[in-house]
């Protein structure tokens, strides 16, 4: 596998996960670099008057970064990243209006159509209280004002985006009862089972023990 991606809703632990198979397995890091995007934090106080700043500013960056890999010839070295762009039309469906929406789609299908698909995605999965908890924990500012109802809408965009994607092999992992951050044990469980990994959709759904 030449390119991994880690997705998940906001809180869910993909960075955290995505830092720790880079450390693991010597993989270049690519990042979605949210705190660069000067409209998030204006978003999350005033998501109707920012979304479309924000949802192209995120597109067109992730879309250059992910164009300059391919023109460096960079994708030869295993890459794992916390983001996949094919994903983005979720967010803007969930905050934009219909017109701004048909904008930002233009603009996403231009881009999109040079953009390679992962070799894995990794989609994390948590309660929505579990989701608030380790948003409140980490203490980003400018998330503070997300609302439970606003992450109940994003998970459920998130599920129903990813019953259709079929686009690259897919483990869906439910981490409610994980802690891939401090846990040993359940992150090597996990690595296992992404070694085993070569086609369709999978599972990982440990319970509680």
């Amino acid at each position: 596998m030449k390119f991994i991606v880690v997705e998940g809703p906001i809180g869910v632990g993909k960075t955290t996960l995505t830092h720790k198979l880079s450390a693991t397995f010597g993989y270049d890091l690519l990042l979605e670099g949210a705190n660069e995007n000067p409209f998030l934090e204006r978003f999350y106080h005033d998501q109707k008057q920012w979304a479309l700043q924000t949802q192209l500013y995120f597109l067109l960056q992730r879309a250059e970064q992910l164009n300059a890999l391919r023109q460096n010839d960079l994708f030869e070295p295993v890459r794992v990243a916390d983001f996949l762009i094919h994903k983005d039309r979720l967010f803007a469906g969930l905050t934009l209006d219909d017109d701004e929406f048909s904008l930002y789609d233009k603009v996403y299908q231009h881009v999109i159509s040079s953009i390679p698909c992962p070799d894995l995605v990794i989609y994390l999965q948590a309660p929505v209280d579990q989701l608030q908890a380790r948003i409140k924990r980490r203490g980003i500012a400018c998330e503070q004002n997300i609302t439970d109802q606003y992450l109940a809408r994003l998970s459920e965009a998130y599920v129903d985006f990813f019953l259709r994607y079929d686009e690259s092999p897919l483990l869906i992992v439910n981490t409610e009862h994980l802690n891939l951050a401090e846990s040993t044990r359940d992150y090597e469980n996990l690595v296992e089972y992404i070694l085993s990994i070569r086609s369709g959709r999978h599972y990982f759904n440990p319970v509680a023990g």
